[in-house]
């Protein structure tokens, strides 16, 4: 068994379940120490604002597709990886005990990455309903006065940007933020204030 994961054929497969394993580890940790693992993740999202009117882009509609921007990004790359991995295996199994012979990386790789991607998609949706149902359980006036992370996008006047921040059950929720101040912009990765809640977005300043 171990001379089947090691193989060379199965390498592409082996590492992205030992990045799942990996990211596993970092994010238990993180939660021992209060350190929250999926920031660095999220910052490497590109700076599209999904709701605005670049939607319509093939990009954006492949990010919307595969739900990123709309759950974290950490639980998407952990279903891929797992995916990715295990789709593999199965498929060099069925390959060695059919002709008693591994195909190819490259070639077993392709299947392997169109199936993650469904999988990324179904899950990532039950996902995505389930964060919903959890987060409007949490009244969101509660959530002004707390500090939240922009994620995705760059918030500016007329421009919301999207912002994780947790609740006092330690709960993360993704809201859509705009600065109080017209002049301001803030950038993927700064921490703001929530202080006003405007329709669908709170208007937010810099946290000092």
């Amino acid at each position: 068994m171990i001379e089947f994961f090691t193989a060379d054929p199965n390498l592409p497969f082996a590492i992205a379940l030992a990045l799942m394993l990996a990211i596993a580890i970092i994010e238990g940790v993180g939660l021992l120490f209060g350190i929250d693992a999926s920031g660095p993740f999220d910052a490497l999202l590109p700076d599209i604002d999904l709701d605005a009117n670049v939607a319509s882009t093939p990009l954006s509609n492949t990010l919307g597709w595969l739900h990123i921007g709309k759950i974290p990004f950490l639980m998407l790359l952990v279903i891929f990886l797992a995916a990715f991995g295990s789709i593999g295996l199965c498929i060099q199994s069925i390959s060695q005990n059919i002709s008693d012979s591994m195909l190819s990386p490259s070639i077993a790789s392709i299947p392997a990455l169109i199936s993650s991607l469904l999988v990324v998609r179904f899950l990532g949706g039950g996902l995505g309903k389930i964060l919903k149902e959890e987060s409007s359980a949490v009244s969101q006036e509660s959530f002004i006065g707390k500090i939240a992370t922009i994620t995705l996008g760059t918030a500016e006047s007329g421009q919301p940007a999207q912002a994780k921040l947790q609740d006092e059950h330690g709960q993360t929720h993704y809201v859509m933020v705009e600065p109080c101040v017209e002049e301001e912009a803030y950038q993927t990765g700064e921490t703001v204030v929530l202080v006003e809640r405007k329709d669908s977005f709170f208007l937010v300043t810099k946290f000092q």
